[in-house]
């Protein structure tokens, strides 16, 4: 019997050939599956300032799916599941520390129009990216993974879930539940019943500084409680400032700054919030420092990799890729220059270029970073390749707006092919686990590609244009700085009151922390201006904490000094939450009940807030039209 023919022997259901592997159920539920944990982590990621690894949540999901409700048992088809899933869900992390930064720029008059870029060039630039990403990692698979045998902590995590087929199955219930829970409590806490913080502090008598209020959100809980220990350190940041700096410089400080020290929200704005982003700058310059060790072996994995047999049946031929990556290049150099008016044909072509040679550099020194430490320098690499661009734009004679734009559509394009490059190798790792064909891994990752970049790109406009304050909002706002004294602390304080309540990108409530520093550092650069007294200080800190030997230390610890502290109080609990659960439980019952539950929280508020605000948006969109 060949093929995938089945019998019967003594009533039990007996499989004669390969399991079936890269299969249209695979795919398909991949795409919906990776879909819904791309809007969920990207919206995630807008309000924490950093994204999470998807793959272990398709890959529960999965199994809740193929094997739940389809009855499919077979652990490869999975495994295509959860790569097709998780390469949806790369443009979260890919786009998010990129493409906000221009909604950002926008709230600022002089770059209002930075925020109307063309959508359908943005996408095939993002797109395009990341196939030229891929092409260029994948030859590495071989050394990397089969040579090398770099460990990709991520990977082995995904492949311990699709070896318990059992446990799967459990785990996607608890992560359903969990879902539920976040959903309903999102539902009636803050739409219904109008809590958006719970001022414990106040209630305790305690001083305004020490600013403890509690943001009610259990998906702030769930990615806590994911991160564990990692995260421990975004909590440190946020206890430094108002726990630790805030309380001495009411007694030390200056008295404009011990009156504002009183006010947590106007201390954040003007003090601590731009003390993280030249952290943030800072620590994304330590974390490519702290990769350069890791170059000469990445050179190595490239030399090795050119001199093995290419020709092999288990992957993608090599001519193959080289066309996708010139292809690829050739898109680039066309979306540059179809990018902003007076764009010459030679800059599109030096962006493209250059562009295309950072992905080749920084995708594979990535793809060795998450392999040895499952830390990757994603922001620092947008930051330089940001940076470089800009420079070239700049001496090329292009206007301000048409410099940031035209260089974010490239910087787009390398930041999601990166991002593709770091999620290909994590899943080839799961995939060479349970031993999986490369070659369909590797198909299954484009098949997928392709779908995040229109997912996360509508999700930010989604999410923007629903934040638009009301017009009453926007008079309330003009009427205080009109009628109050320039610069006075109170005047300042009823603005950010009223501020505060939009739901826009750059706002409070989805701060997007990473790409706010990127937007800080392109509007000096792009004006001349960069402001190295405000950032050196800071940013040296950051360095410092980045090159300490713990990945990603830096950026976490400026992130904390960024974000409004009752986001990071809340965040904070949901990691006590995990080291608790490790030392009294164990990490076997974390793992087997905490992590899936803790998932739940984060795609259940997600989806519950994207879709009250999907009807606002359509609303709007059909009272422009008619008027």
């Amino acid at each position: 019997m060949s093929g995938n023919s089945v019998e019967m022997r003594q009533g039990e259901l007996i499989r004669r050939g390969a399991y079936p592997e890269m299969t249209w159920q695979a795919i398909i539920v991949g795409w919906i599956l990776g879909a819904l944990i791309a809007v969920s982590i990207s919206y995630a990621a807008l309000k924490l300032g950093f994204s999470i690894e998807g793959s272990e949540l398709a890959a529960i999901l999965g199994w809740g799916v193929l094997r739940g409700l389809m009855r499919r048992t077979s652990i490869l088809e999975n495994n295509i599941n959860q790569t097709v899933a998780s390469a949806v869900n790369g443009a979260s992390s890919g786009i998010m520390f990129s493409v906000p930064a221009l909604f950002i720029l926008s709230k600022k008059p002089e770059l209002s129009g930075v925020a109307d870029f063309n959508v359908p060039l943005m996408l095939f630039a993002c797109i395009a990216g990341a196939f030229i990403g891929l092409a260029f990692v994948i030859p590495l698979r071989k050394q990397m993974i089969d040579f090398q045998r770099l460990p990709y902590p991520g990977g082995i995590a995904v492949a311990t879930i699709l070896k318990s087929p059992g446990a799967g199955i459990t785990k996607a219930m608890y992560l359903f539940g969990g879902a539920i829970v976040s959903g309903l409590f999102f539902y009636v806490v803050k739409k219904k019943l109008g809590y958006e913080d719970v001022a414990v502090g106040a209630a305790l008598g305690l001083p305004p500084r020490y600013s403890l209020v509690f943001y009610c959100s259990l998906m702030t809980i769930g990615v806590g409680f994911l991160s564990g220990k990692g995260g421990f350190w975004f909590g440190a940041g946020g206890f430094i400032c108002y726990w630790l700096l805030s309380p001495v410089i009411s007694t030390f400080g200056s008295p404009d700054l011990q009156g504002m020290v009183e006010m947590p929200g106007i201390m954040r704005k003007f003090v601590y919030k731009p003390t993280g982003i030249g952290m943030l700058i800072g620590a994304a310059m330590g974390g490519i420092i702290m990769a350069f060790p890791l170059i000469r072996s990445a050179i190595s994995s490239m030399n090795r990799a050119s001199k093995s047999d290419s020709a092999s049946q288990d992957e993608m031929p090599i001519k193959l890729l080289a066309t996708a990556v010139v292809m690829g290049a050739a898109c680039l150099v066309f979306l540059a220059y179809k990018s902003a008016p007076g764009m010459s044909l030679s800059t599109a072509l030096l962006m493209a270029i250059l562009g295309t040679v950072w992905i080749w550099i920084a995708g594979v020194i990535v793809a060795e970073c998450v392999g040895r430490t499952n830390w990757s320098p994603l922001s620092g690499m947008t930051l330089i390749a940001v940076t470089i661009l800009i420079v070239i734009a700049v001496n090329m004679g292009l206007g301000k707006t048409e410099t940031i734009v035209s260089c974010m559509v490239v910087g787009a394009a390398i930041c999601l092919a990166i991002s593709q490059a770091s999620d290909m190798m994590l899943d080839l790792k799961s995939g060479y686990l349970v031993g999986a064909v490369p070659r369909r891994q590797q198909m299954a990752q484009f098949v997928g590609a392709w779908l995040g970049p229109c997912i996360v790109i509508g999700l930010m406009f989604l999410l923007e244009n629903s934040g638009r304050p009301p017009e009453a909002a926007d008079q309330q706002v003009a009427a205080v700085v009109e009628t109050s004294q320039e610069g006075s602390v109170s005047s300042s304080k009823q603005k950010f009151d009223i501020e505060k309540k939009e739901y826009g990108i750059g706002s409070d409530a989805l701060p997007a922390a990473q790409a706010s520093a990127l937007a800080s550092v392109i509007e000096g650069l792009v004006d001349g201006n960069v402001p190295s007294y405000r950032y050196t200080a800071a940013g040296g800190l950051g360095f410092l904490l980045a090159i300490s030997g713990l990945g990603g230390i830096g950026v976490m610890v400026a992130l904390g000094f960024y974000m409004p502290f009752n986001i990071v109080l809340t965040y904070t609990i949901g990691c006590v939450l995990r080291i608790v659960c490790n030392k009294t439980a164990g990490n076997r019952w974390a793992e087997e009940f905490g992590i899936p539950i803790a998932a739940g929280l984060i795609i259940g508020e997600a989806l519950v807030d994207v879709g009250f605000t999907l009807p606002k948006v359509i609303e709007g969109l059909y009272q422009t039209m008619m008027m």
